[in-house]
């Protein structure tokens, strides 16, 4: 699933706001104009691994018996984080056709523009599919999806079942669907049968990614000063992120409009005293981290130290309640408990959103830690873990880890955040 963000505030655009040297790459800034937080992070590419490509063909494998179980006879893949995870082919989307598809039995295939082939090919090849992978290709006159039936048909499948996910444009899986004796069905149960739980190469991933980002955040934090503009914060952030070696960002929302979860367009100046939400992250070999911190610049007020506690207990009742075999909506409500009990109430009046979001190549994936979700917890299962109180017209306050589900209960990837005024612990 796309990210709900896709960490808004730290585009190009931003850096261009910001009072420090422009700059396109983090190497390019002259050493004495980076703040002394940032000029000391170094690259963090130490024991990175990429995916492999038997990793990707034990993926399709996978796939093919979640399909037989399922009664499907073929996956249907457009670009996005599902080609990507099953075949290593990164792609955009348009209005043309670039589809594989990948049957119960036989040799996946791809159906690509013609003028796309050889560019398909230089992907295709180095993945999971290899150098004999079969391509048909259309001209922009020709209809693709003819092609999808000669596909079909050259496997033994005049008719066929075609699971397609949910990110699938409908165009394309509306143009699938006419063809004769074919019949779409969800692919979600496929996808995201084998995308949900993670195995031990990518809960690694997802903790190096979340790790990265919080070093970004704190060297950014040590760097904030009274009347930065939330736009060059986000640059700060970024810049962090890139000496540390990835491309990363967070969107930045202060004082009231903190108490908008997603927060506001509306220009914002930091000063003393002001709550400062920050939250976005970074990705690693394809996977993400997902982080917010709240913290205030220079002192707190006892009302916000109060509903900081509160929030803090609420996260931590979730990591605590969260193991193998209980529903996923448990979790939202040990969290919301907390929070409710505490006068935040009721239902979603201050909590606006549930608890925590399933994680992996796509910032927001299935699972979802919410009410009505009665899909039990697995081993292997990521998810953010992000309760969150919002005082309209005053303040906001989240704090979001990420979670990975273990054999015996659950723990994050970082540690929780200890206080409004020192939200990296004693000494930054």
């Amino acid at each position: 699933m796309p990210s709900r963000r896709s960490f808004l505030s730290a585009s190009a655009a931003s850096l261009a706001a910001l009072s420090l040297p422009r700059v396109a790459r983090a190497d390019d800034t002259p050493q004495q104009d980076l703040p002394p937080a940032i000029r000391a992070l170094s690259p963090m590419r130490d024991g990175v691994v990429p995916i492999s490509v038997d990793e990707r063909r034990a993926r399709i494998e996978k796939a093919r018996r979640l399909m037989a179980a399922s009664k499907i006879d073929v996956l249907m893949l457009i670009g996005g984080t599902s080609m990507e995870y099953f075949t290593g082919m990164k792609w955009g989307l348009s209005e043309r056709l670039l589809a594989v598809l990948i049957p119960v039995k036989g040799a996946p295939f791809l159906v690509t523009p013609k003028f796309e082939v050889e560019r398909a090919m230089e992907q295709a090849h180095l993945g999971p599919l290899g150098k004999d992978a079969t391509v048909y290709a259309w001209e922009e006159h020709e209809d693709p999806y003819t092609l999808i039936a000669t596909g079909l048909r050259d496997r033994g499948l005049s008719t066929a079942t075609i699971g397609v996910e949910e990110t699938v444009r409908f165009m394309f899986g509306d143009g699938a669907a006419k063809l004769p004796n074919v019949t779409l069905v969800s692919g979600t149960p496929i996808t995201a049968g084998c995308r949900m739980v993670k195995d031990a190469h990518e809960i690694a991933l997802m903790r190096h990614a979340s790790q990265v980002t919080i070093r970004a955040y704190e060297a950014a934090w040590a760097s904030l000063k009274d009347g930065m503009t939330q736009t060059e914060f986000g640059g700060l952030i970024s810049l962090a992120h890139r000496r540390l070696g990835y491309d990363g960002s967070a969107s930045v929302q202060v004082g009231k409009y903190a108490a908008l979860p997603h927060g506001s367009a509306t220009p914002q100046v930091v000063r003393e005293g002001s709550i400062v939400l920050i939250d976005g992250g970074c990705k690693v070999e394809g996977y993400v981290s997902d982080i917010s911190r709240t913290f205030v610049l220079g002192k707190a007020t006892q009302r916000m130290k109060d509903v900081f506690e509160i929030e803090h207990r609420a996260q931590k009742v979730a990591l605590e309640t969260a193991r193998p075999g209980l529903p996923c909506e448990a979790v939202d409500a040990a969290a919301r408990k907390v929070i409710v009990d505490a006068g935040f109430g009721p239902d979603y009046k201050y909590f606006s959103h549930r608890v925590g979001h399933g994680m992996g190549m796509d910032g927001h994936e299935w699972p979802y830690l919410v009410k009505g979700n009665a899909l039990p917890l697995e081993a292997g299962m990521v998810f953010s873990d992000e309760p969150g109180i919002y005082i309209q017209g005053e303040f906001g306050i989240r704090l979001e880890d990420d979670m990975v589900i273990t054999p015996n209960g659950a723990e994050l990837f970082t540690a929780q955040s200890p206080s409004l005024e020192q939200p990296f612990g004693v000494g930054g």
